[in-house]
């Protein structure tokens, strides 16, 4: 490690169903171990990690690192789009850990993972925008953010019921009833209105821990991925998201998918989306690639989803 350089920890203790705070001595071990000169600091509440990334980054910190989820790094991540003087990354404790196959490290890291990560292999990547937010892994619309309203817990609050059990009785019932909106899409000098049931726009390729919807995607190609999936009927669901684990259901003829720097998206409406794994609502989405404003470390020995170039 050079002499010069100043490590933050970044850590969400509540991510992983508490899966954060129970890293947390092994976490203190390899800092110790390595001799870092480096803090750890716990997030409080909500959006807490972004301000605290703000504070280290003004305080001219070398590395911000995030130890959580996909919410966690996208929270670490937004103040340090653009700065390429420093360095993050993401030691995952998540519950999806979605965006971590991008880096091509595994959910849980073993010993071998701890020296890789302090290696300190970096690449540039990719972020998107929408409507003045970022993403790193990417943002959905239709049926996905469907489920992701019905199951929304407000930060801070505890779900009633068995979580996983609720959740998969929100997916079961958005697949018989959701009806799909009319949309207007602006993307590669063509527009085009449709009845849409799925609509992902990706830096990454997996989402919901199994679903490969952007398969195809690479986090350094200048490029957004788009998955357009139209209205299907029950059969055609069905049929659909048993193939999209695999990622075949690109293939789909019911499956617009495509590469795009830009695209604008007109629903006439607000609907939920979510950004990284986060819901919000609106109306209308201006979406971006910004290229190259992350310096971010990965495992060039794993399978991540880079161009190492």
């Amino acid at each position: 490690m050079a002499q010069n350089e100043k490590w933050v920890f970044i850590v969400n203790p509540t991510a992983g169903g508490g899966r954060g705070r129970v890293i947390l001595p092994e976490l203190e071990k390899q800092v110790s171990d390595r001799s870092l000169a480096a803090k750890i600091v716990l997030t409080e509440k909500h959006g807490h990690a972004t301000e605290i990334s703000r504070k280290y980054l003004e305080q001219g910190y070398s590395h911000i690192i995030a130890v959580g989820g996909d919410g966690t790094m996208n929270e670490v991540a937004s103040p340090l789009i653009g700065h390429l003087e420093v360095t993050t990354g993401l030691i995952s404790a998540g519950t999806g850990n979605d965006f971590i196959q991008i880096l091509g490290f595994p959910d849980r890291f073993t010993e071998a993972h701890w020296d890789i990560f302090f290696n300190q292999v970096v690449i540039a990547m990719d972020a998107g925008q929408v409507n003045g937010m970022h993403f790193l892994n990417g943002m959905g619309l239709g049926f996905d953010a469907q489920v992701a309203a019905e199951n929304y817990v407000e930060p801070g609050k505890v779900a009633a019921g068995n979580g996983k059990g609720k959740y998969i009785w929100h997916i079961l019932k958005t697949l018989l009833f959701y009806r799909e909106c009319q949309v207007k899409i602006e993307s590669r000098g063509n527009t085009q209105e449709t009845d849409c049931f799925i609509n992902t726009i990706s830096i990454g390729r997996r989402f919901a821990g199994s679903f490969l919807l952007t398969p195809e995607a690479i986090a350094n190609d200048g490029l957004l991925d788009v998955c357009m999936i139209k209205k299907l009927n029950l059969l055609q669901r069905l049929k659909i998201l048993t193939m999209v684990p695999k990622g075949t259901h690109i293939k789909d003829e019911k499956v617009d998918y495509y590469q795009t720097e830009k695209l604008t998206i007109d629903f006439g409406e607000k609907v939920p989306f979510h950004v990284d794994g986060e819901l919000f609502f609106d109306t209308t989405f201006e979406v971006s690639l910004l290229p190259s404003v992350l310096n971010i470390i990965y495992n060039p020995g794993g399978d991540h989803f880079f161009n190492p170039g």
